[in-house]
């Protein structure tokens, strides 16, 4: 079972909300780093703790309200890796349940608002960008259908395409770390690697082979931006080559990456 990203997307969720808010038009009402007042008195309440004003919520809090009402609320521990923050998300701005069921629709499984079991067995072979997509653009299509939307809309579909996009990231870098091989044990001990064995092989020559080894090479021109980097600093054209090998290098690292995922080959560890 892989580690919990709740703290990560609680990072990221807190960027958004900001701090204290109580905008007229907001059915929410007064708001302290997106926890509502209501919210807030029925925490405290169930504490045995006198209600008091949202302002004064504290960070412990905080980190407790989003965990029990949002984070487990959805499973989002059971869900991968960009899905869980791109659900998580969208429970606080919209509230569990909803959020849930723009992830069951994305699923093509009964939207009753729970995810249970049978939404989990529903994920197994599926591709985590296109459910990310998936449930951002329900999300957005809901947004612009409210009364309010004129008011605040621009701030919702921004933070929708960034949520989305940092999602995204989330999904391909733990997609790398699955893909990526177990270091196994070198006989040979500390020798260095000949230069041959960092040519591409037959079978990755060509347009076809260079995508579908995208990681391979990828591997390639990160060792030749290595090779620049300590040249870097003693002219502006090496600064450049080395940017460019850098990028390129991620680039097709990704590429080569998800290509394995949509063919099944990159299961989420």
């Amino acid at each position: 079972m892989t580690a919990s990203s709740f703290d990560e997307a609680l990072k990221r969720v807190l960027v958004h909300e900001g701090g204290y808010a109580d905008h007229p038009a907001d059915p929410g009402g007064a708001t302290m780093r997106g926890v509502t007042q209501r919210v807030y008195d029925g925490w405290r309440r169930r504490r045995g703790v006198p209600v008091r004003s949202v302002r004064l919520i504290e960070p412990g809090e905080i980190e407790a309200i989003y965990r029990l009402q949002y984070w487990d609320a959805v499973r989002a521990d059971d869900l991968p890796a960009g899905l869980d923050y791109g659900v998580f998300d969208a429970a606080v701005h919209s509230g569990p349940g909803q959020a849930a069921k723009w992830l069951q629709r994305a699923l093509g499984v009964t939207a009753d608002g729970q995810v249970g079991e049978a939404t989990l067995a529903a994920l197994d072979g599926q591709w985590t960008v296109g459910l990310i997509d998936g449930v951002c653009d329900r999300r957005l299509a809901m947004l612009r259908g409210l009364r309010t939307f004129p008011t605040f809309g621009a701030g919702w579909t921004r933070r929708v395409g960034e949520v989305r996009a940092a999602a995204k990231v989330m999904a391909a870098t733990m997609a790398v770390e699955c893909a990526a091989p177990a270091p196994q044990p070198d006989a040979r001990g500390s020798a260095k690697a000949p230069p041959a064995d960092t040519r591409l092989s037959r079978t990755q020559e060509g347009a076809g082979g260079i995508l579908a080894g995208g990681a391979g090479l990828g591997a390639v021109i990160a060792e030749q931006a290595d090779r620049l980097a300590p040249l870097a600093d003693f002219a502006a054209p090496l600064r450049w080559a080395f940017a460019a090998l850098m990028l390129a290098g991620v680039a097709l690292t990704l590429h080569g990456t998800l290509r394995r995922i949509r063919a099944g080959e990159g299961a989420p560890c």
